[in-house]
């Protein structure tokens, strides 16, 4: 990794410049899944990046590599998976302020645990899975943060409150003096706290619990803490979940199908929340889904995958108005419309195939209305058609305003 030699740009080992505002860049990423069936080519050759402030949406049907995507981004891939190749570019800052870029896949495994959670955290899909059943809510986010966060300056705040509570309601105390020497030792020290205990540290661990299941509008957090996760509705684990995600203050939070288990209300109030704390926490999220309704709703940007590749990638109204290619049509035409009553659903045709032995070509022609013979000989290059609007495709559709060719 290389620190920032100016404010514009970062540069890289391997001369790559990003934008100050890119915090993550995706390139050239492939996985594959060895089976006794065969090699399952789960991503190939999958490209986004991620900016400041940006909510992407990365969606495609079931199977498509969204999921993949995502545990690849954090190196939590399970055998027999494995990633054979790209790049995964996380901008952060050091303990000198400076920024820096870190290889995802050429970090060790220590300093990936220092990332995962803290820097880059995950919401995972299923809320009554993912919370361990036999410990408490609280336990489980104080863990997290006890584990990534320096909690010294936390324990002489506590302290410090504690003081001058007790002066406020005996200000009239023998010990007054004494009391005020020992605030002014803690305050000097602030800058420069010292290591706390074990139980101190507990405490720190527990009070910032609360505040943060408070941030994600927990109610009675301070009951919560002592609930274990069968005892929380559907809704309330998937905001512990993401109280657990969001206690170190991520720079980037991926959301699994984080709201697909949630009836719609729910559904609405998370995603509502989830970018309310984007602004408050200054953090990015990336959210996997195949629910368009949600990308229209929540997201800047979308990806969209079909058989591992990332056919389109713009931001959400481009897409919505201006669809490009063949497939990202398909699944918008898909959605039925309130406004029209029609006898049948539009539906794409075919199924999606099998990726120990995918297409030759475009991975999407056997089903593209459009495809010619070259989309089953050559998959189509990467290619940005319009500004910020890249696709891959052989006979890209949609408008031809203000396209490049």
């Amino acid at each position: 990794m290389v620190a920032s030699q100016d404010d514009t740009s970062i540069e890289t080992t391997n001369d790559i410049r990003l934008d100050s505002d890119t915090l993550l860049l995706v390139r050239g990423l492939k996985t594959n899944f060895y089976t006794y069936e065969g090699v399952v080519k789960a991503l190939d050759n999958v490209q986004f990046e991620l900016k400041r402030g940006d909510t992407l949406a990365i969606v495609g049907e079931t199977g498509c590599g969204k999921s993949v995507t995502a545990k690849s981004i954090l190196r939590l891939v399970d055998s027999p998976g494995r990633i054979e190749e790209g790049q995964i570019l996380f901008q952060d800052v050091n303990e000198e302020g400076e920024n820096v870029i870190i290889d995802l896949l050429q970090s060790t495994e220590d300093e990936m645990r220092k990332i995962r959670g803290n820097k880059i955290a995950i919401v995972f899909q299923d809320p009554a899975t993912y919370p361990n059943p036999v410990f408490r809510i609280g336990d489980q986010i104080a863990e997290v943060i006890a584990l990534h966060q320096d909690l010294s300056r936390d324990v002489l705040e506590m302290k410090i409150a504690r003081l001058e509570d007790a002066l406020r309601t005996n200000p009239d105390a023998e010990n007054v003096e004494e009391i005020t020497t020992r605030i002014e030792e803690y305050k000097s020290q602030l800058d420069s706290p010292p290591p706390p205990t074990d139980k101190e540290k507990k405490e720190a661990a527990k009070k910032r619990t609360v505040e943060t299941l408070k941030l994600v509008r927990m109610p009675s957090a301070e009951q919560t803490i002592n609930q274990y996760p069968h005892e929380l509705s559907g809704g309330m684990r998937q905001r512990a979940l993401i109280a657990m995600a969001l206690s170190c203050n991520p720079r980037i939070l991926i959301a699994d199908e984080a709201t697909t288990a949630l009836d719609v209300t729910v559904q609405a109030q998370v995603l509502k929340l989830l970018n309310v704390l984007k602004t408050e926490l200054d953090a990015s999220i990336i959210i996997i889904t195949h629910d368009l309704g949600v990308v229209a709703e929540t997201c800047t940007r979308v990806a969209v995958m079909y058989a591992g590749v990332v056919v389109e990638y713009t931001n959400t109204d481009e897409l919505f108005s201006d669809p490009i290619h063949p497939y990202t049509s398909g699944l918008l035409r898909a959605i039925p419309k309130i406004t029209e009553k029609v006898e049948h659903l539009l539906q794409i045709t075919g199924t999606v195939p099998n990726l120990i032995h995918p297409p030759s070509g475009c991975r999407f022609h056997p089903r593209c209305e459009f495809a010619t013979e070259i989309c089953a000989q050559q998959r189509p290059p990467r290619e940005e058609i319009k500004p910020a609007h890249w696709i891959e495709c052989h006979h890209p559709q949609g408008s031809m305003k203000g396209r490049k060719r």
